[in-house]
């Protein structure tokens, strides 16, 4: 079987795509507007994508008529951002964080949530999530429709429990992230694993 995306199928590429390309992580994104109002949305294309400097990308896209969303507007106008991970513990919370709502309206207030204050970025963090990660915006791409936002990490927060000083590794045995699977409503644990030892 062979689709062709840009013509007979190029109306059905998301939907195709997003149950193909799964599990993804979702990134919790907290921004603030230039007045200050608090935005929290969730996007599942999102994924760290180097190390040397870190950074991470999310693509945002546009409201039906067209518009940008409030998280792209934000950080078009403050270059500023936090990714919040979402584990099973606020994985209902990050769902109403998906509500359309009037811009400047705060979904966290709406969810639950609590804004924690960043150290370096004046986005908050989302005081529930697992880990947050400060960011800088280093670019916006335009490609087509789409628009991929790429931020350099400045500052990563964590519980406690998940991190081991000693060895300066994550206990990823105590980290149950959620997966985005294929839209619109399909979501996944992480609690399945196995291990492959990559050769030499």
């Amino acid at each position: 079987m062979e689709l062709d995306l840009e013509k007979q199928f190029a109306d059905r590429a998301y939907q195709l795509l997003v149950s193909l390309v799964t599990p993804r992580p979702i990134a919790l994104v907290t921004t603030l507007s230039p007045d200050g109002k608090v935005n929290a949305a969730p996007f599942s294309f999102f994924n760290v994508l180097g190390a040397q400097p870190p950074i991470v990308a999310f693509a945002p896209g546009d409201r039906d008529n067209g518009t940008p969303k409030d998280t792209a507007l934000n950080v078009r106008a403050t270059h500023e951002f936090v990714v919040n991970l979402v584990d099973e513990t606020i994985a209902e919370a990050m769902n109403q964080c998906a509500a359309s709502l009037p811009y400047g309206e705060n979904e966290l207030a709406r969810a639950g949530l609590t804004a924690a204050p960043s150290s370096l970025v004046k986005p908050p963090r989302i005081a529930e999530s697992p880990a947050s990660l400060e960011c800088m915006e280093w670019g916006t791409l335009q490609i087509g429709n789409n628009r991929v936002v790429i931020g350099i990490v400045k500052r990563l927060h964590l519980r406690d429990e998940l991190f081991d000083p000693e060895k300066k590794r994550i206990h990823t045995d105590k980290l149950f992230l959620i997966g985005r699977m294929a839209s619109p409503h399909w979501y996944c644990r992480t609690r399945d694993r196995f291990e492959m030892i990559r050769p030499k």
